[in-house]
């Protein structure tokens, strides 16, 4: 406990009962605190100023001991009742800025060794039982000027699955269906729409030439082929492998098998 050494020495000749001991050492943990003491009795003197040292007559009373502290940033007030009941000390707080109170009841010879008043180094014991008693009790309920706020988590981004690669998408409800993503012409979108084939997605592995992403104007199977299917033989959308040629006017090759030159046999 730095700095209690020098504050019981200045204390020392007005030191008579073990609860003046204690008593020094409580407030000395305000000060460490933040707080400085302002003087004794409930209400404020002529001529207070903020110290770290215990005012005169803060011993007078045995019973009761009243001192009152304000922080070092002026925004708290705190006035302290130290009660003794039989050996026990009760410390009742108030914050006057804020009328929180706080009490916390301390066993005297838990910290106080009686029979060593005269040696600063034998009369405190327990003292980092103590300090905790004090921070947990008295400071952290009144929100001290010395207590650290809690940092506040940072909030996590929400990373979509498709900007990770390594993360598995999300799983759809059952009987709802997946939102189609369609692929783009590319190599590596062969074989996509027969893993989703209601999905309106291209690059399957069967044949369709009516259906394979690039357009042929003036070819619908649905509406009849001359001489070959009549009107509706082909549902509208149906995918279409032609086993014949569609006629003249279609650019590019012949979709289904080119024959041997000069035959005109489709089953050559």
């Amino acid at each position: 406990m730095a700095g209690l050494e020098p504050l019981y020495a200045l204390a020392r000749a007005v030191i008579s009962r073990p609860q003046d001991a204690l008593v020094c050492g409580i407030h000395w943990e305000l000060i460490r605190h933040g707080y400085r003491c302002l003087g004794t009795g409930d209400q404020p003197g002529p001529d207070e100023r903020k110290s770290e040292l215990l005012p005169p007559g803060w011993e007078a009373n045995k019973e009761v001991y009243t001192l009152r502290y304000k922080s070092t940033d002026d925004t708290h007030e705190l006035l302290l009742k130290a009660i003794m009941v039989e050996d026990s000390m009760i410390l009742n707080v108030m914050d006057r800025s804020s009328q929180k109170v706080a009490d916390v009841t301390l066993a005297v010879a838990d910290y106080i060794n009686p029979e060593n008043l005269d040696d600063f180094h034998k009369v405190y014991k327990n003292t980092e039982e103590l300090r905790t008693r004090i921070a947990s009790g008295i400071i952290a309920p009144l929100r001290g000027p010395a207590e650290k706020a809690e940092k506040e988590p940072e909030p996590k981004r929400d990373v979509h699955w498709d900007e990770d690669p390594l993360r598995l998408p999300p799983r759809q409800p059952a009987g709802t269906r997946a939102p189609s993503r369609p692929s783009p012409l590319s190599p590596f979108a062969v074989g996509g729409a027969d893993l989703d084939p209601f999905g309106g997605r291209s690059g399957g592995m069967i044949v369709d030439p009516l259906h394979s992403g690039f357009p042929h104007p003036g070819i619908d199977p649905s509406s009849g082929i001359p001489g070959r299917l009549p009107p509706g033989a082909v549902p509208p959308g149906a995918r279409f492998d032609p086993f014949s040629p569609l006629g003249a006017g279609r650019a590019g090759p012949d979709p289904d098998h080119l024959p041997p030159p000069g035959y005109d046999d489709m089953f050559m």
